[in-house]
């Protein structure tokens, strides 16, 4: 068996930048969303409220999607970057300004809110680009035998973020309000923007006006759809996504179901992102080699089962011990469709793949979300993430029968 180097990508000076930059970011970005959640539902008193972040974060997204993708291919990808991490630092100053006492006096909550929702459609906007173009700079810095490991890395990074935003941010808000914990978010931001300033320049590898913007679309559309293996492990991905956003739920869990305070609401919303972390971790020492299929949808019913536990508990251990299992069978099936994204596109496409990619995979959380909060409204909240987890094993379960090309895949 060859053995590889679990550190071969971060030795290389410029992925260091990169991975450094996104960890800031991310935990940012985390804990922003961590305090929104709970500030929305704090306003408002709603689940159905929580629902609409995703909602207005997600049209935008999906809207700008593949427009997005051809600019990507045709930029300078280190401009870009940079460009739309500045505009997510403005767009957390104005959070910031509509958390102060100046704005709660001229304001109702119903305003706020409303505002609030303003600013995450315009982060939607940003995020279309900004998320593609940190997953095309991995294959510009790092060498194709590396990409796996890079991979892997990339998706412990992003995890390792997340699960100390949402766990900071909810002791943040407990210890400094959400006016100063919005305040570290955007030290946070500025931090990053300095270490992807590092970053070389990454020109584009298409020529300008070689083909027409809905000509380079379609073709990054129809790559997608032509690689069978690709196209089925991001559709998997998106209905257990869909159904399974019982994350969406935790402020409701936390505050009226298990009484944990905005302390415990924020191990909860990290819970899955620290179970991910340590699977992403045994992963990078000893990668997958074969049967990668079948251990996908092994990974998503495992998900779903999770799910349906974190909806029944009403202990606080179980539930973070029900999530944390879920984010580790859920880090499984990210690591194997990022790196069978990163194997199987063309560097000139990368831009395009991995804004389709975004289409479906990132925009489902939001989706998601806005599932959830309307599930609960109409269900009650056990009994929609009840019905989140079945769905996400039934779609498990027809997958398995549909689809024997992905269950048998390996790369």
């Amino acid at each position: 068996m060859i053995r590889t180097d679990p550190f071969a990508s971060i030795k290389i000076a410029e992925y260091r930048n990169l991975m450094a930059g996104r960890f800031t970011f991310i935990m940012g970005l985390r804990m922003m969303g961590t305090l929104v959640g709970w500030w929305i539902y704090n306003l408002t008193n709603d689940p159905f409220a929580i629902g609409l972040i995703g909602l207005s974060e997600v049209v935008p997204a999906l809207s700008m999607a593949l427009y997005a993708g051809h600019v990507i291919d045709l930029s300078e990808k280190r401009k870009l970057l940079l460009i739309a991490v500045f505009l997510y630092l403005i767009a957390v100053l104005v959070l910031l300004f509509l958390s102060s006492t100046y704005t709660s006096d001229h304001l109702s909550n119903h305003w706020i809110a409303i505002c609030i929702y303003s600013v995450f459609f315009i982060t939607g906007i940003i995020r279309s680009f900004a998320g593609p173009t940190f997953s095309v700079l991995i294959a510009y810095i790092v060498p194709r035998h590396n990409l796996q490991n890079a991979t892997t890395w990339n998706q412990g990074t992003w995890l390792s973020a997340s699960v100390t935003g949402h766990a900071l941010g909810g002791l943040l808000i407990a210890l400094i309000g959400i006016s100063g914990t919005l305040r570290v978010v955007s030290s946070l931001i500025i931090i990053a923007f300095f270490f992807l300033y590092r970053l070389k320049k990454k020109p584009p590898l298409n020529e300008r006006g070689e083909k027409k913007t809905w000509d380079s679309v379609k073709e990054g559309i129809n790559f997608v759809f032509k690689t069978k293996e690709l196209l089925g492990a991001i559709s998997l991905d998106l209905f257990a996504v869909l159904f399974g956003g019982a994350v969406a739920m935790v402020p409701v869990y936390a505050r009226d179901i298990l009484k944990a305070g905005p302390e415990g609401f924020g191990f909860l919303n990290g819970a899955s992102d620290l179970g991910s972390i340590c699977i992403v971790i045994l992963l990078t020492i000893f990668p997958l080699r074969r049967k990668q299929g079948r251990t996908l949808m092994f990974a998503v019913a495992g998900f779903g089962t999770c799910i349906i536990i974190f909806a029944l508990s009403k202990v606080f251990w179980l539930s973070f011990l029900a999530l944390c299992i879920g984010g580790m069978v859920d880090g499984v099936s990210v690591v194997i469709r990022g790196t069978i994204m990163q194997l199987k596109t063309p560097d000139n496409m990368r831009g395009r793949v991995m804004s389709v990619n975004s289409m479906f995979i990132n925009s489902s959380n939001e989706l998601g979300q806005f599932e959830s909060g309307l599930a609960a409204r109409l269900m009650g909240v056990v009994s929609s993430v009840v019905f989140g987890g079945g769905m996400t094993l039934l779609v498990v379960l027809t997958t398995w029968f549909k689809a024997p090309g992905l269950r048998k895949m390996e790369y």
